[in-house]
């Protein structure tokens, strides 16, 4: 088992020397000890002291049986309670457990039970926590400026809390558009470096033979147009985080340097003998496969294994669900104000094809859409046509159907088409679409596919998305595969 460090145990046992047994025992274990000798003064020390856990005996002087357990448990808050009495019959522990205690010790306690019990009730108070953490970000519909409460960016949400905490270098990956550098941002936001600088730089827009000066800073008349010392983008986020964006974009050439400064923690300013130090956090990001540069030479290996320390995936838009529609109703309204015109609102159409667009430039790219169509609009409803998504790239390329070659044996012999409009001909196809009464067509499987999803559209009442979790797909697929076939 775990230690928890530092945990306070609340003892309230009347017995002078009772308690200070019970004191030794959980001292020697690393445990602090508060204590109480009356149930008024235990309830007291709960407030003053926030104790983890509470061991109380049921025999107070001015409080006694289960009506003791029942008080504290009310003034307990978050600690959990130990109840050790004397008195150990199966009804009294029943009902103590019943009333909410923990656990039920029976006096005399040994130091090897009373360890035991009280770290399986720290641990276990942890885990309630930790539960209850989970559930909360699990619904959370924003979080450090980004929208969505798909499952994609709850696990992203997630993996920022726990990375935000460390000083480990951060790599992130992701689609352009996809918020990478909001996610450096939130790391830095939710870390202990929060009140120092966030220092972006990047990489791939600075020419190269500036990159030097631009990370590590120059001294006065070190080059042509060094006019004064200027600290570089290292200096400026000492004691903070520096974001490399477009890590993989760097000239080859200059990656030794940066790798020089990850190793050592020193650099030198262009034009200058003297080493400085800097603590900074590194986070870096890029919109290429790293792997796939490093195997291309474009990248040093030794570089991205000194960078790729944690690694964080940005999810693109197309695999956000339904997020698409709360970043697209957000923009609107931020959109509407900035220009000064009343709110809109999305028509279902308009928000269909909102779904079943692939989003190849992301957030970035329904950002500029939704403020397109705030600009040259001034419905109240937006309507699809409103909306500027390209129709030719909207949709997913289809594969070439070739016609079926007849079947020799004679058994089937398909038709040019099939119709499946009618429930009687959808329900033969789901069953058995080889053998059907009457008849002896090869029935091709995107026929199939169709009518599965259009029957499980029916059943759910027109409900998309219930009949995507039915058909374990995400409502944005259906949307789309819906589109191809018009």
């Amino acid at each position: 088992m775990k230690q928890v460090a530092k945990a306070k145990v609340l003892v309230v046992e009347d017995v002078s020397t009772i308690s200070r047994v019970y004191c030794a025992f959980l001292e020697r274990a690393g445990y602090a000890v508060a204590t109480a000798a009356s149930g008024s003064e235990g309830i007291s020390k709960i407030k003053t002291e926030s104790p983890g856990v509470v061991i109380l005996d049921l025999n107070l002087p001015d409080m006694r049986g289960l009506e003791t357990l029942q008080q504290f448990i009310a003034s307990a808050g978050s600690a959990i309670v130990i109840v050790a009495t004397s008195e150990g019959s199966i009804k009294v522990a029943v009902d103590a457990m019943r009333f909410g205690a923990y656990d039920f010790v029976v006096k005399p306690v040994s130091a090897e039970r009373m360890v035991t019990s009280v770290q399986q009730a720290l641990e276990h108070s942890i885990l309630k926590a930790e539960l209850k953490l989970m559930r909360e970000n699990f619904s959370r519909d924003t979080f450090c400026g980004f929208i969505g409460k798909s499952f994609a960016m709850q696990a992203v949400y997630r993996s920022i809390e726990s990375v935000a905490a460390s000083d480990a270098t951060v790599f992130i990956t992701g689609e352009s558009g996809t918020g990478k550098e909001l996610a450096a941002e939130a790391i830095h936001k939710l870390g202990r470096r929060s009140a120092k600088p966030f220092v972006a730089i990047n990489c791939g827009a600075i020419p190269r033979e500036l990159i030097s000066s631009e990370l590590f800073g120059h001294v006065k008349g070190s080059f042509t147009g060094a006019i004064a010392d200027r600290a570089g983008a290292v200096k400026q986020a000492d004691g903070g985080t520096l974001f490399l964006d477009e890590i993989c974009e760097m000239q080859l050439d200059l990656q030794p340097e940066l790798l020089r400064f990850l190793q050592m923690g020193t650099f030198r300013a262009v034009g200058s003998a003297r080493a400085e130090n800097v603590d900074v956090r590194v986070v870096c990001a890029t919109n290429r496969d790293p792997l796939a540069e490093v195997s291309a030479g474009r990248f040093r290996e030794d570089l991205y294994y000194r960078l790729h320390v944690i690694p964080l995936s940005m999810p693109p838009l197309r695999d956000r669900d339904e997020d698409v529609l709360e970043i697209a109703e957000e923009f609107l309204a931020r959109f509407s104000e900035r220009e000064g015109k009343t709110p809109r609102s999305l028509s279902g159409e308009a928000a269909e094809k909102l779904l079943a667009y692939s989003w190849p430039g992301n957030v970035r790219q329904l950002q500029n859409v939704i403020r397109n169509v705030i600009v040259m609009n001034d419905a109240q409803i937006i309507d699809a046509p409103m909306l500027a998504i390209p129709d030719d790239t909207c949709l997913e390329p289809q594969p070439e159907i070739r016609p079926a070659k007849p079947v020799t044996s004679g058994l089937f012999t398909p038709r040019a088409s099939l119709d499946v409009s009618t429930d009687e001909s959808s329900d033969r196809v789901l069953l058995d679409p080889w053998r059907w009464k009457g008849t002896s067509d090869v029935v091709p499987l995107d026929v199939i596919e169709r009518v599965a999803i259009e029957r499980t559209i029916q059943i759910c009442d027109g409900n998309i998305p219930r009949a995507a979790t039915y058909l374990g797909l995400s409502p944005s697929t259906i949307y789309r595969k819906r589109e191809l076939k018009k």
